[in-house]
């Protein structure tokens, strides 16, 4: 299954207008697109804004939307600048209200603790324990964390009951350290994993930058060196990076951030180009 992210029509690495956000999430509904993941921090509360706007017009059982609590917005906040961390109890469930009144929605499907890479022990007492309470009651339909890193979605496996969790950029064809123990455990566990930043945040996909800052020269050649390879095959590195984390069982979703139309089509079809097992094989 494929979702869309939505932090680039929040403005990361570029602003995007209204007209062509608008456009994109069309295009993306219009292919069959029904997952959706926001957070707070993505420009500042815009991305989560223009997915609402978008969504309202929609039957609210035909789509899932997942967002973020522990960065909080400060009144000031614009852009990519003005969130802070708060892990606490009070202020996930205030992120939360915050985030419903800014989509126009009543719930969201999924919400994820967000990046409490130096806060886990708060994380774990206290954003961690609103969303579980949420899901009691049924207000959420599954919880989880979302980061950039596997050893503490590891310890987040063994000490709590997520539902989910979504990797960034850890489970891609430059980087499979979540196959060390994080995979493992969630199909121990029961935990759907949900792959984000499957191009590395952009060299991957013909890009520069690598976790999003500017790609090394050993990164820059990793990544030739697959395309390459790729390329004897004939098939694109992008459609080798798209579908890669779907090979595996715990992975249940990938989410792709698309800031035009053509480049919600371009990814939906690298995920159904025919790829050769042997080719598989050799990358593994």
């Amino acid at each position: 299954m494929i979702g869309l992210g939505t932090a680039p029509l929040g403005g990361l690495y570029a602003p995007v207008d209204d007209e062509t956000a608008r456009a994109t999430l069309d295009r993306a509904w219009e292919l069959g697109i029904r997952t959706f993941d926001t957070a707070p921090l993505y420009g500042s509360g815009l991305a989560e804004r223009r997915l609402g706007a978008f969504l309202q017009q929609k039957p609210r059982d035909a789509f899932v939307v997942s967002t973020k609590v522990g960065r909080l917005l400060r009144p000031d906040a614009s852009g990519w600048k003005g969130a802070y961390f708060d892990f606490s109890y009070d202020a996930a469930l205030r992120s939360l209200s915050d985030s419903l009144d800014r989509l126009g929605l009543d719930r969201v499907d999924v919400a994820l603790v967000h990046d409490p890479d130096d806060h886990y022990q708060e994380a774990l007492d206290g954003a961690f324990r609103a969303l579980t309470r949420l899901r009691d009651e049924r207000a959420v339909s599954a919880v989880g964390i979302g980061m950039n890193q596997t050893a503490l979605l590891a310890r987040f496996a063994r000490e709590a009951d997520p539902d989910c969790f979504l990797v960034a950029g850890r489970y891609t064809l430059l980087d499979r350290s979540a196959t060390d123990e994080l995979l493992p455990l969630c199909e121990e566990r029961n935990i759907d994993v949900i792959a984000g930043g499957v191009f590395n945040s952009g060299v991957l996909a013909g890009g520069s930058t690598f976790d999003y800052d500017t790609a090394s020269l050993e990164i820059v050649e990793r990544a030739e060196r697959l395309r390459d390879t790729c390329a004897c095959y004939g098939v694109p590195l992008a459609a080798a990076a798209v579908q890669y984390p779907l090979r595996h069982p715990a992975v249940k979703t990938i989410v792709v951030g698309c800031r035009t139309p053509a480049e919600v089509e371009e990814d939906l079809c690298l995920s159904v180009l025919d790829i050769p097992e042997a080719l598989w094989e050799e990358i593994e």
